[in-house]
Order: structure tokens, then sequence, then C-alpha cells
């Protein structure tokens, strides 16, 4: 078995058509709206039919707020090397870290000529490549204050080192032939196959391939990340090489890739919404619960053990867990703060004052399991506590709302405000437009999603399960209320609701922002409590 350990990644991969550029953009949306992490474009800068690559993926990252892009995968006789690296790094700055580069050596060569471009045997594009990515890190600032890399190919003497990119990022090559898979081995980020091209079996072979020459070069094998673009139907019967059946098959088959041929990035390949949304909301969090439960097994160690987790999406550098019991293994219920503060982090949540308004509750407190204590002697550096205390601040601008909601209230109850009034200033804040969004989490910086909360709960929760599964608990309760504070949310405006059509009062409008009030605070330090050390140990990228 072969488990290479990395952060679990799902994408579309979208045609890029030029006759209709706002659904391409619209299905770029749905993907981030779905909970997914990627969204691709093929390019081939020939083509006239498709919408150029690179200024396709800046419309995508300006009409998107944390999804990452890349080509898929660029076209590099037609992209100079020393101009696609500034592209992406400009893009990659001004998206704050979301750019990916996908890179290829070519193909369709009579159109590449027809473009200008030059006409390669096989040989020599596996030798262009190399030379590309050595201009390109080294435009990136990897080889100092200026690049030279005097190829056959391509000829850099003296280029500016820069723009720096805002993060590491990956070059995950598509490739299939032993020396390209040899090359990606020495110099790579990434191999990026499509499923068809290459079919299940043949993985251990090319894995292989990867392994060795990696080894060879000094470099571990886990640095490689194996990402795979694939077809798939939610139906019974056969879609080609691709991924059919039901959403628990494709979860059972994409899993099975991960536990046993290192897999660990999935690019749907289409441009049906349906699918898009199945895929994010139904497949991608069952393969991510599945790989969790099986990385978490104690039995399991080395490479391959699933115990291994990839931090970053650059060099792809692989770090150890600590062992975790079974996810449904109950945590223990014991404070993990000592005077307030969480050990070893320096930061102090906001603490549960205790007050009910309410003269009801929609849960018992004292079931709330909590999050083990990992190890108070790590040393958090000052941008893993910035992670940490990141939550608190989206929580405090959480806090600042449900403030003026009781204001609201206090203003109709006073006559200042009309009823009508209120419920739109209401429908009109991160609670009602979110409907969960309490705690949302983004690695580079805070985030307020705008999706529904089914959705959304396939997004930080589970990424920290798979991080740890001994979280597995206290996530999954989170994930409950989060539900039931839909509910109470829903209870306020249907409260106005009644206050407008003289079916309801002040007194029960009252009641219910008072039951907003006690839930939403309890279940916001709770969540700071629970939350704020895996998040500062581990990030959510």
């Amino acid at each position: 078995m072969t488990d290479y350990g990395h952060e679990l990644l799902f994408g579309t991969f979208i045609t890029p058509r030029a006759d209709s550029p706002e659904r391409v953009v619209a299905l770029a949306q749905l993907s981030e709206q779905a909970g997914l992490d990627l969204v691709t474009a093929q390019d081939h800068p020939y083509q006239a039919a498709f919408l150029d690559t690179w200024t396709l993926l800046s419309m995508i990252v300006g009409r998107t707020q944390r999804i990452r892009v890349s080509p898929n995968v660029a076209n590099l006789p037609l992209r100079p090397p020393a101009v696609l690296a500034r592209s992406a790094a400009s893009l990659d700055l001004l998206s704050g870290g979301r750019v990916e580069l996908g890179l290829g050596a070519g193909a369709f060569w009579d159109a590449i000529v027809a473009n200008g471009g030059p006409h390669r045997t096989p040989p020599e594009s596996v030798e262009a490549l190399e030379e590309a990515i050595a201009v390109i890190r080294g435009i990136w600032g990897q080889t100092g204050s200026s690049v030279q890399v005097n190829g056959k190919h391509y000829r850099v003497r003296g280029a500016k080192v820069g723009p720096e990119p805002a993060h590491d990022i990956g070059i995950w090559v598509g490739a299939y032939k032993p020396r390209m898979l040899r090359l990606i081995g020495r110099l790579a980020d990434g191999w990026l196959p499509t499923l068809g091209y290459v079919q299940p079996d043949q993985f251990p072979e090319l894995n292989k391939l990867i392994d060795d020459a990696a080894v060879k070069a000094g470099r571990e094998p886990a640095a490689i990340r194996r990402l795979v673009n694939f077809s798939g139907v939610f139906s019974r019967g056969p879609v080609g090489s691709g991924i059919s059946g039901t959403a628990e098959d494709w979860a059972e088959q994409l899993t099975e890739l991960t536990l046993t041929h290192g897999l660990s990035a999935y690019i749907l390949a289409g441009d049906d919404a349906t699918t898009i949304q199945r895929f994010g909301a139904e497949v991608a969090p069952a393969v991510r619960e599945r790989v969790a439960a099986e990385r978490a097994r104690p039995a399991a160690t080395g490479t391959g053990s699933g115990t291994a987790t990839a931090t970053g999406t650059g060099t792809g550098t692989a770090t150890g867990t600590v062992p975790s019991p079974e996810p449904e293994q109950a945590a223990p219920r014991e404070s993990i703060t000592v005077n307030g503060e969480i050990p070893g982090v320096g930061i102090t949540p906001t603490p549960d004052d205790g007050v009910r308004l309410a003269d009801r509750t929609v849960w018992d407190e004292s079931e709330r399991p909590v999050a083990p204590r990992i190890d108070e002697g790590h040393k958090y550096t000052r941008h893993e506590r910035a992670r940490g205390q990141q939550l608190i601040d989206i929580h405090d601008h959480l806090r600042e709302e449900l403030a003026q909601v009781r204001d609201l209230v206090d203003q109709v109850e006073a006559g200042m405000l009309g009823i009508g009034e209120a419920r739109s200033a209401i429908n009109e804040m991160t609670l009602r437009q979110n409907n969960w969004t309490l705690g949302t989490y983004c690695e580079s910086y805070c985030r307020l999603v705008t999706t529904h909360h089914t959705i959304e709960d396939q997004s930080m929760l589970p990424n920290l399960r798979q991080a740890d599964a001994r979280l597995a608990p206290v996530t999954l309760r989170l994930e409950a209320e989060h539900k039931v504070i839909h509910e109470v949310i829903e209870s306020v405006d249907r409260a106005l609701v009644a206050l407008v059509a003289g079916e309801g009062d002040l007194k029960g409008l009252r009641a219910e922002v008072d039951l907003l009030t006690d839930t939403l605070l309890s279940h916001l330090s709770y969540e700071e409590r629970s939350l704020v050390e895996p998040l500062a140990r581990y990030g959510m990228h």
C-alpha cells in the first residue's frame, strides 16, 4: 500500500469555451460554493474556440474568494518560461496565494507551429521542460538575484528575479513516459495524469519511476504530490475509464486510489453543474472521512501508512503526525485551558460567562466533548499563533453583529424603527446571509463564506478531522450545532414575519432573539476552546 500522506484536494477541470464565457466563470464559482479546493482549465493557446487560460484564471480569481486555480496544464512551447513564471507569481500575489502551476511539455505540434511555436521531438520536450523549470524557479527567487540558464531551448542570461509569489507555488507536471516521470521525481512538486491515459493497475509501476528518481536526487518520494484528472457520472454502468455509480461508489473508488496508489488530488473533468455540486457536497467529504479513518489506524507506520501529512503545496514535504485513536472514540471531558489561556499557544479564547437569557435551551452543553490535548511543549511560531487568533477575530465580528440584532429589536420596541426595516437589516447581516458562518476559517486570512451550511461543513471541520482523527467528536458536535443555530436564526426571522402580519408580538420576538444570544455566544466560546490550538497547529490550506 502506498499512501504518501498528502492533504486531500478536490477540484474541477472546466472547458474554457469562448462561446459561453459567463457560464465558465459561473462553474468556477459553483466549484467554490460546493466546497471544492481547486478549479482548473486546459491551456490550448492555438484553439480559437477557447478563452485564453491565464486571462480566464485571472477573472476566476476576481470572482471567487478562496478557491485555488491552475492551468491544466500550461502549454510551455507557447508560453516562455520567464513570462509564465511572472504571470503565475503575479496572479498568486493578487489572489493571496491561490495559484498553482500545472505544466506540460506540449502536444498538437502542428497547431503550436501554426501559432509561432517550435516543433519538438519527445526527447527535446523533456529537455525543454527541465530547462523551463530551472528558469521558473529562478524567476521566483530560488537561485539568487539573477537567473542564468544556458540551455539548448531556453537561454536566460541575467534576468532579474521577481516578483516572488505569495506562497510556494506547486509545479505539477502532466506526463506519462518514463523519462518525463523521472524528471518529475527529480524536479517537480506533483504528477498530474488523466485517468484513462493511465489505468489504475499502471500506478504502481509509474509511481516507482517517480519514487526511484526522487531518491536518487536526494528527495523523499512523498515530496511529490500525485494528482489525477478524471471523468465521472452519478449512474450505474460504464463511463469509459472514469468513475460511475452512486456518491458512495465514487467515494469508495477514490479512497482506494488514495490508500493503494497514493493519489491525493482529484480533479473532476466536466461542465455539469449538478455533478460538480454532488462531487463537492457528497463525495469529497466522504473520501476525507474514509481516508482519515484509515490513516488513524495505530498499526500503520512508515511510508504508505497514512500517518504523514503534507504541509503546503509547493514542495509537498511531509511531516509525521501523532498516532490517533479511532474517530468514534469519545474525547475527554476536561478543561484544556489554564487560567483561560490555551497552554502552549498563548491565546485566550473568549469565555462563556454562563449568563442565559432565554427560558429554554436547544441542546445539552454537558454532552459536549472537549478537544484532546496534543503537545503543550510544542513551540508555536508567530504565524501559527495568528492562525489560531484568526478564529477569535472572526467570532468577534459575529458577536458584533449579534449585538446589532439585539439593538434592532430594542429600536423596534422603542418605536424608532419599523419592523420591515429591522427584518431587512437582519437579512443583510453575515449571520443571515451565511446561515451558519460561525467560525469558518481560512489559513491565509479570514473569509466569511457565502454558501449554505450543508456545504460549508465540508470545509474546515472535515479537514481538521483529516489532520487529527481525535478531533472527530468535537468537529461532529460543532457541525450538529451549526444546524441548530441555523434553525434558531430562522426562528428569529419567522418571529419578525409574524409581527408584521399581526400574528405575533414583541415579546415573542424578544424570546427568539434571547435564545439566539444564548445559543450563539455559547457555541462561539465552545468552538474557540476546541479549535484554536488545532488550527494553530495544522492550519487549513
